[in-house]
C-alpha cells in the first residue's frame, strides 16, 4: 500500500485534517495507495515556503548555477528512470513501451531544454539620443515573475508537469504543483529527486487534491501566487481565469482541442494512415494534441478508411509490462464512463461504427478496469455532438471532402483552436492550406513531432498564451526597462 503526501518546504507531510483519498489502477481497478488531501492549510504552508524561498539561496543564484542545478535534476531523474517509469504506469496503465520512449525521457529533458534556452536568451536594448547630445540608454532586465501555481494534467503526468516546472524554475521562480489527482505520484517521487540535487527547500512544492473547494480552488485563489499555468479541460480553465482576474495575475491555459487531421489524395497512403493512426489512438487518445476529426478526399477516402481499419484491428490491448501491448486502458473507470457515453451517443445520432464501439473483453483479471476499445465511426452529420465535443478517448470519425475550400471551412468550424494535420506530397497546398487554419500549431506530413524551442498554445477555447522556448520568457518572467543617462 503506497502513501502519497505533499511535499511542502523539502520535507513530505500529510494533511492536518486527515483526508484521504484512493488513487486506484486503471488496470485492474486494484487499489494503488491513499493519497492526503490538502486543505487550506497545507495549501497556504506550501504557497509560503515558495515565497521565501525566493529570498534565500535560490534567490541568489545566477542564471548559470540554477541550469547547472536543473541539469542535475535531469539526469537524477534518468538515473531512476525505471522507478519513474513503474510510478507513471501504474498511475496511467500505459504501456511500458510507450511511456519509456516519451513520458520519461521527455520528462527529464525538459529540465535541461528549458533551462539552457532560457538562461542564454538576451533581453534588448537601445541608444537614445537625447537633445544635449549625451543620449541615454535603455536596457531591458527579466526578473522571476514569483511563486508559479502549477495544475497539471493525468494524460502525461511527468512531462506536461516539468514542461511548466523546467521553464518556471529556470526563470529563478519558486513552485507549487498540484498534479491530477488521477496521478499523484511521479510529481511525489519528483521531490526526493529534488532533495538529492539540492534544490533549496521550497523551491519545489507539491499538493494533492481536486479543483472545486479543494487544493485547486485554494491554490489558485491564493493572494500570494503570482502566475497560474494550467493544462486541462476549457471549463476548468475558464474557472482558473476567474480565480486569476482577482490580483491581475497571470496566466498560461491549455485547454481542450477537437483537432482536424486532412488527407488530400496526393499524400503518402502509407505515412498518412500511419501519422494519423498515432494522433488518434496513441496514448488510449488521451491526448490533447489528437485527431477525432480526419477529413480525407474522396479519391482515396475508401482506401484510407480500410487500411485505418486495417491498422486498428492490429492495435494490441494489454498490461503496462506486456511487452506486446501498445494499447492500454483508459485513466479511469470515471473517465471510461464520458467516453463510452459518447461511443453510445454516434450511434444514437446516425454514425456507422466501423471497428470498435464498446468495452473489450480483457478477462476475469482486467474486466474490472477502465479498457475501452479504439474506434472508428463514418457517416455523422457535420452538426453531431459527438463531431463538435472533445471527448479525448481513442477514436475519430472519417469524413470525405471534395474540393481545398470545402475541408479548410470543416477543419475551422469548431470552438477549438489547437491542432491540425495536413497529409499531403505538395508544399505549396501544405503551406497554403497551414496558414488558414485557426490553430496554434499545425503539423504537415506528421504529428507530435516537437521542439521545444518553439511556441506552443491553442486558439479560440483551446487557450491563451504561449509556452516553449523563449516564449517562456514572457509568462515567467517580468520584463522591466532601465533607463540610464549618458
Amino acid at each position: 500500500m503506497k502513501e502519497f503526501r505533499h511535499f511542502i518546504n523539502g520535507e513530505y507531510t500529510a494533511s492536518v485534517n486527515g483526508k484521504t483519498f484512493e488513487n486506484r489502477s486503471p488496470v485492474d481497478n486494484s487499489l494503488i495507495g491513499m493519497v492526503h488531501e490538502a486543505g487550506q492549510i497545507e495549501v497556504d504552508a506550501a504557497v509560503k515556503a515558495a515565497k521565501q524561498a525566493l529570498k534565500g539561496p535560490w534567490g541568489r543564484m545566477t542564471a548559470a548555477q540554477r541550469t547547472a542545478l536543473l541539469n542535475k535534476v535531469a539526469d537524477r531523474i534518468n538515473e531512476r528512470f525505471d522507478e519513474f517509469l513503474h510510478a507513471e504506469c501504474l498511475d496511467t496503465g500505459k504501456p511500458h513501451s510507450i511511456a519509456c520512449h516519451i513520458d520519461i525521457p521527455r520528462g527529464a529533458a525538459n529540465f535541461k531544454a528549458f533551462s539552457e534556452t532560457l538562461s542564454n536568451h538576451p533581453t534588448e536594448g537601445f541608444r537614445l539620443d537625447t537633445p544635449d547630445g549625451k543620449g541615454a540608454l535603455n536596457v531591458g532586465h527579466r526578473t522571476p515573475k514569483g511563486v508559479i501555481a502549477v495544475i497539471s494534467p493525468w494524460n502525461l503526468p511527468l512531462l506536461l508537469m516539468t514542461w511548466k516546472v523546467g521553464p518556471a524554475l529556470a526563470c529563478g521562480n519558486t513552485v507549487v504543483v498540484k498534479p491530477s489527482e488521477e496521478t499523484p505520484a511521479t510529481t511525489t517521487l519528483l521531490g526526493e529527486v529534488m532533495n538529492e540535487c539540492g534544490v533549496p527547500a521550497g523551491v519545489f512544492n507539491v499538493v494533492h487534491g481536486f479543483g472545486p473547494q479543494s487544493a485547486g480552488e485554494f491554490l489558485t485563489t491564493h493572494p500570494l501566487v503570482d502566475a497560474i499555468t494550467f493544462t486541462g479541460e476549457t471549463r476548468t480553465g475558464e474557472a482558473i481565469m476567474k480565480a486569476a482576474s482577482v490580483g491581475l495575475r497571470n496566466i498560461s491555459l491549455e485547454c481542450g482541442g477537437k483537432n482536424p487531421g486532412i488527407v488530400f489524395a496526393d499524400c503518402d497512403l502509407e505515412k498518412a494512415v500511419e501519422g494519423t493512426m498515432r494522433s488518434a489512438f496513441v496514448n488510449c487518445g488521451q491526448v490533447c494534441l489528437g485527431t477525432e476529426r480526419v477529413y480525407v478526399e474522396r479519391p482515396i477516402y475508401d482506401a484510407f478508411l480500410k487500411r485505418m481499419k486495417e491498422e486498428v484491428a492490429k492495435l494490441k490491448l494489454g498490461r503496462p509490462e506486456d511487452p506486446e501491448a501498445n494499447f492500454g486502458p483508459l485513466v479511469s473507470l470515471e473517465h471510461r464512463d464520458k467516453v463510452i457515453s459518447y461511443y453510445q451517443l454516434a450511434v444514437e445520432e446516425g454514425a456507422t461504427v466501423e471497428i470498435g464501439g464498446g468495452i473489450p473483453d480483457m478477462g476475469v483479471d482486467l474486466n474490472n478496469g477502465a479498457w475501452v476499445e479504439p474506434t472508428i465511426w463514418t457517416g455523422l452529420k457535420d452538426d453531431a455532438r459527438v463531431i463538435n465535443e472533445e471527448i479525448f478517448g481513442p477514436c475519430c470519425h472519417i469524413r470525405p471532402f471534395d474540393t481545398e475550400e470545402e475541408v479548410i471551412a470543416l477543419a475551422n468550424d469548431t470552438h477549438y483552436g489547437l491542432a491540425a494535420a495536413i497529409w499531403t506530397e505538395n508544399s505549396a497546398k501544405a503551406v497554403r492550406v497551414a496558414e488558414q487554419m485557426e490553430t496554434g500549431l499545425v503539423w504537415i506530413n506528421s504529428w507530435f513531432l516537437r521542439d521545444l524551442r518553439t511556441a506552443f498554445g491553442g486558439a479560440k477555447q483551446s487557450g491563451i498564451g504561449r509556452e516553449g522556448g523563449v516564449h517562456g520568457l514572457e509568462f515567467y518572467t517580468e520584463l522591466k526597462n532601465i533607463c540610464i543617462k549618458l
